[in-house]
């Protein structure tokens, strides 16, 4: 798909999901998807890409398991694009995103859209909890730690070769 970035020597989860979520285009895909598209002509509509970027980015999200694809139109054959339980789990990075985006880069201007709570309507800023102790973790709450079940990349070729 002529990519510029190959992560595959990396043993990283940031690594791994930029190769299924990272390319042009797929991040506001998936948007869409949330705002209730579905539909190939609808994507190209709202975002104005090129049908053979689109078609291959829709290609790509099926093939990875977050868009699952389903027959709508028998003549001629169309398709509409359903967010799998893979794709949905995809919000609230995408929340985050669009907090960053308001906080850091449309500063000066009122947003053009909101997080509101459905249940208190209020607007919100995203907050990660620890599901152990349901305390707010903020960057400086986390370290990474090597987990010692996971096999190094050294390993992974060895077996390989």
């Amino acid at each position: 798909m002529g990519r510029s970035a190959d992560y595959s020597r990396q043993r990283c989860t940031v690594a791994a999901s930029l190769d299924i979520i990272g390319e042009p285009w797929t991040l506001l895909i998936i948007r869409d998807a949330f705002r209730g598209i579905s539909r190939f002509e609808q994507w190209q509509e709202n975002l104005g890409l090129a049908r053979n970027v689109l078609a291959a980015r829709l290609k790509h999200l099926v093939a990875h398991g977050v868009f699952e694809q389903r027959l709508y139109c028998e003549r001629p054959r169309r398709f509409e694009y359903v967010l799998t339980q893979k794709g949905r789990e995809l919000r609230p990075l995408m929340l985050y995103m669009a907090d960053w985006g308001a906080k850091y880069i449309y500063t000066n201007e009122t947003p053009s859209v909101e997080l509101v709570h459905n249940a208190c309507g209020h607007v919100i800023e995203p907050v990660t909890h620890c599901a152990h102790c349901n305390g707010t973790v903020s960057p400086d709450d986390v370290q990474l730690r090597r987990n010692p079940d996971a096999r190094t990349l050294g390993e992974i070729y060895a077996e390989i070769l």
